[in-house]
């Protein structure tokens, strides 16, 4: 006597074709469907984002990127930031509030390595040397009581500043951000495999064209104030995170024969002098690993190390100069498995 197959096994066998058969147009259509590419400026900087999706969304995303440089960035006279840095009566917007918020975190969990308040120092020693001279000791001792993360206080709405002369630069953290944002547009357009790019500041997600991990390459740290050489010192293979890169060989003094760099430590006001040339790290969102780059630049190889080690959610990749003056590096462990052999 023949057996028939029970209706609840034919039911789970339709479901199992079905499955597979919506799955295989899925895969195709995801290998069919066009990567846009587009690119502009802005933050005073350049972008390049390249994403998954039958439909142009440069529109949207240029519209978010204007609210976040009317928000935080130095270079629009008529943004949040600059009001603010003005002592003009000024209520925050959400995406000020979310940035600063971040920015104090990170501040307190580095004991102030990452400062948006170190604006006044910074343009002391920039402004200074493109007029052909050094801030002097009185001039740098005299910015210091401007500059502190404890020093203002996001209240509701508005910024309390303890001292009026004390200005805020989000330059450290706001491409990171920026990124940020447009990759969370992206995603709410449905978009799964996408690239964003600000100013070296960079979100992935999904796979790239070949249907790989994005390939995302680490400069090699040499003396190129211009950015002529674009030598690499790695690639990594990334997916579903995000990457920024802090280094001193970008920008640059050399003064009586000593090289000065751009990053400068909020708490003694004169450019670092520590051993490290490149900080890169990847971390869940690009705002966070923009901070934290600039952050070990100011604390040092052992600094950075230390920091990596109370949160597993970071990685790095860092290049510094050993003893004998020559690059070394040391990587996270849970980076060295995404470096591209």
């Amino acid at each position: 006597m023949k057996s028939f197959p029970s209706r609840r096994l034919l039911w789970q066998i339709s479901l199992l074709l079905f499955l597979i058969a919506g799955t295989l147009y899925i895969a195709r259509q995801q290998r069919t469907e066009p990567y846009q590419h587009h690119s502009g400026t802005i933050f005073g900087t350049t972008y390049h984002i390249r994403y998954q999706s039958p439909d142009n969304l440069h529109a949207d995303i240029r519209r978010v990127l204007n609210e976040v440089d009317a928000s935080l960035s130095t270079f629009n006279p008529h943004s949040v930031i600059s009001r603010i840095n003005r002592n003009e009566t000024t209520e925050v917007d959400d995406r000020f509030a979310e940035v600063f918020r971040l920015a104090e975190r990170i501040s307190g969990e580095t004991h102030g390595a990452f400062d948006i308040t170190v604006a006044p120092l910074v343009n002391a020693w920039g402004f200074g040397f493109k007029n052909g001279t050094m801030p002097t000791k009185p001039t740098i001792d005299s910015l210091l009581p401007t500059v502190g993360y404890e020093k203002v206080q996001l209240l509701g709405r508005c910024l309390r500043k303890q001292n009026p002369h004390t200005m805020l630069d989000c330059s450290a953290i706001a491409k990171g951000y920026g990124s940020d944002v447009v990759a969370r547009l992206l995603k709410k357009h449905g978009v799964r495999n996408l690239m964003v790019e600000i100013g070296g500041e960079i979100v992935v997600a999904g796979l790239n064209e070949q249907q790989q991990p994005w390939r995302v390459g680490v400069a090699k740290p040499t003396d190129d104030s211009l950015s002529i050489q674009q030598e690499l010192q790695t690639v990594l293979r990334l997916t579903n995170c995000a990457m920024a890169t802090s280094g001193n060989y970008r920008k640059f003094y050399y003064r009586n024969g000593r090289k000065y760099a751009h990053t400068i430590h909020p708490r003694t006001g004169y450019p670092v002098q520590h051993n490290i040339l490149s900080a890169t790290v990847v971390a869940p969102n690009c705002a966070t690993a923009d901070a934290y780059a600039t952050a070990f630049m100011v604390m040092g190889l052992q600094g950075a190390r230390q920091v990596l080690k109370a949160h597993p959610e970071l990685s790095a990749y860092l290049i510094y100069s050993d003893v004998k003056g020559r690059n070394a590096i040391w990587v996270s462990p849970t980076l060295e498995q995404r470096i591209q052999k």
